[in-house]
């Protein structure tokens, strides 16, 4: 029988690394929406290099990610994460000390090259029993979710009482509590072991990398955190001719709690009721028209703030979409795989975007950044118009244990006749069935006894 809930170790081994998720990304997510407005104030600043400082992070980040967590496989868990945020506080505390560009955009890029995602995510699946992956693995996302969302809010204060240094240092401090959380919260694993559904399998990487489908969606993640990030680029600048600096949280604050408001019935919507394109695409629509709109009205204040409510309920029902899908869509035992070249697009998204943004910035004004995003959203639009309709599948885990290959072929055949399961596929290796179910059909008492007989 599967039990249906998490033990307290597992709990407990979630929230811990879900606690450092969202203490490493709460540092590099605070910058944001003040960086622009400090770089105004260096001697060697200019656009061009503001936009590079935002985005250079995601360069490294997309480079090391997929090869940190591959590296966890081979040296342990524990020690690659405790080297990525022990690189990620160096990074820090070089740009607290920076008091010039070159030297901030070199303190980001060494931010960026601690990227321990990946290998948290790996650890994550070694403390937790298959059934309940999915579960760990969405509290992993919020944790990312939140720490954005209240980055936003409390950046622009910490920045009004400590500067741009002081959130450095502060980024630094974040990254050791990180490694204290790791050290005492944070149990070692009996069995590191690769897993399909988390974890990149370079075997993979063409079978993922040729399926059209999966590719919008990789597309769509990099212009979405393309124009994210670009906006940072100009936003600050914009509002500050509008409202003092010590007052743009109260913008952001009020802006994200009615746009999360406003999500969440679209996000019941496209779950429950089955609309994931509609919504999908809506959503994409929206962004669109915040981007032209940001073009047009970024002079004022009610213009920026009715175009920020579009913008960012379009960003979160798409944060929230966009991995949902590559669930659906990604092969049962590539789900791993597919999420890394995922997560490497999203980061390449956030590098793009900064250097754009800040080039456009420079050479044709605040406007032109809004324009390009627009072009790039319309563009993104029009290949999600054209995506095939998502099947409303969910990935789904059984540890089967030791078996060999007739009782595999046995497992095999028996949960292909269960009510709601899609696609198996048995790993003797990984002692592990990979499933894609519609939990609707589900029959969670035909899928014991298939499980219990197989096995």
């Amino acid at each position: 029988m599967i039990s249906n809930n998490m033990t307290p170790g597992e709990r407990h081994a979630t929230i811990a690394l879900a606690s450092i998720m969202s203490v490493r990304m709460l540092g590099l997510f605070m910058i944001l929406p003040v960086f622009a407005l400090y770089a105004q104030e260096l001697p060697d600043s200019t656009p061009t290099l503001v936009g590079l400082g935002i985005g250079i992070y995601g360069l490294t980040q997309a480079i090391f990610q997929i090869p940190f967590g591959m590296l966890s496989d081979r040296f342990g868990r524990k020690p690659i994460i405790y080297t990525g945020l022990i690189i990620f506080a160096i990074g820090s505390v070089i740009a607290a000390l920076s008091t010039s560009m070159g030297g901030i955009i070199i303190g980001r890029a060494i931010q960026g090259c601690g990227a321990i995602a990946a290998a948290l995510l790996a650890l994550t699946a070694d403390l937790t029993r298959e059934e309940h992956r999915t579960k760990a693995m969405a509290v992993m996302g919020m944790s990312i979710g939140s720490s954005f969302l209240l980055a936003l809010i409390v950046g622009p204060i910490f920045y009004h009482w400590i500067s741009l240094p002081g959130i450095f240092w502060l980024t630094a401090m974040l990254a050791l509590v990180g490694v204290a959380i790791l050290y005492l919260m944070v149990p070692q694993p009996l069995i590191s072991s690769l897993h399909r559904d988390t974890e990149p399998v370079p075997t993979q990487f063409k079978r993922v990398l040729q399926d059209t489908q999966l590719l919008r969606l990789d597309i769509g993640i990099l212009l979405l955190h393309l124009v994210l990030t670009s906006l940072f680029v100009v936003l600050p600048i914009a509002l500050k001719t509008e409202i003092s600096v010590d007052k743009h949280w109260l913008i952001y604050v009020s802006v994200l709690i009615a746009s999360v408001i406003v999500m969440i019935p679209f996000i019941i919507l496209a779950e429950k009721y089955r609309k994931v394109k509609s919504v999908f695409v809506g959503a994409i629509g929206i962004l669109v028209l915040s981007e032209l709109g940001f073009s047009y009205l970024h002079h004022s204040l009610i213009g920026i703030i009715l175009m920020l409510f579009l913008f960012f309920t379009a960003v979160n029902l798409l944060e929230a979409s966009l991995p949902s899908l590559v669930s659906k869509i990604a092969p049962a035992d590539s789900k791993g795989t597919a999420m890394g070249v995922y997560s490497s697009s999203q980061f390449f998204g956030a590098f793009i975007g900064g250097v754009s943004g800040g080039w456009l910035h420079q050479h044709y004004g605040i406007s032109a950044v809004f324009a390009f995003g627009a072009s790039l959203t319309f563009i993104w639009f029009l290949l999600a118009m054209t995506m095939q309709k998502p099947s409303h599948l969910s990935s789904h885990l059984l540890n089967i244990g030791q078996i060999d290959m007739q009782q595999a072929s046995k497992l095999n055949q028996c949960l292909m006749q269960v009510p709601g399961v899609a696609e198996v596929v048995v790993i003797i290796e990984d002692e592990v069935a990979y499933l894609k179910v519609d939990r609707k059909l589900l029959d969670i008492d035909a899928l014991d006894k298939c499980y219990g007989n197989g096995v």
